[in-house]
């Protein structure tokens, strides 16, 4: 008979876009935080279109900050649902000066920048809508996360 420790979790994470997908995902963050009587973290992960039109000046910086102020209410209201402690953070998805910066790495960074315990990460959304910049993120953290991982 094996001997079995239970999960010790003190922080999830949960990166988030403006996907159905991810506000699922924060939803079992949540319910998960709220088993291990753990936090959550949601970082806002920003795609190569929007990184491109902030570095070059085609996005007015108000639009960045409403569009993550919307998704950031949404993660407060799953969170407060369950009764848990959300922080945020965002984070530029993509990069031209640094060639292996994708949303993959980064959630891998956060999660190893915050000592996560746990990483939910939402699936492929099927529109292809360039605020969904998470479709790929999945795969990635599945294979290479030290932590365990739930993809919904």
């Amino acid at each position: 008979m094996t001997d079995r420790r239970p999960l010790d979790v003190n922080l999830v994470l949960v990166p988030v876009d403006r996907s159905e997908e991810s506000a699922n995902a924060v939803e079992h963050a949540a319910a998960i935080a709220e088993k291990y009587d753990a936090r959550v973290h949601a970082v806002h992960v920003l795609g190569e279109d929007v990184v491109r039109a902030i570095e070059t000046g085609a996005v007015n910086d108000e639009d960045v900050v409403a569009d993550s102020d919307a998704i950031e209410t949404t993660c407060d209201d799953i969170a407060a649902r369950y009764g848990v402690p959300l922080s945020t953070s965002v984070a530029y998805g993509f990069s031209t000066k640094m060639k292996l910066r994708h949303p993959g790495s980064v959630v891998l960074d956060t999660a190893e920048e915050l000592d996560a315990d746990f990483v939910v990460v939402p699936r492929e959304p099927v529109s292809g809508d360039p605020g969904e910049v998470l479709a790929k993120a999945a795969e990635y953290v599945l294979l290479y996360a030290s932590q365990p991982v739930l993809s919904v």
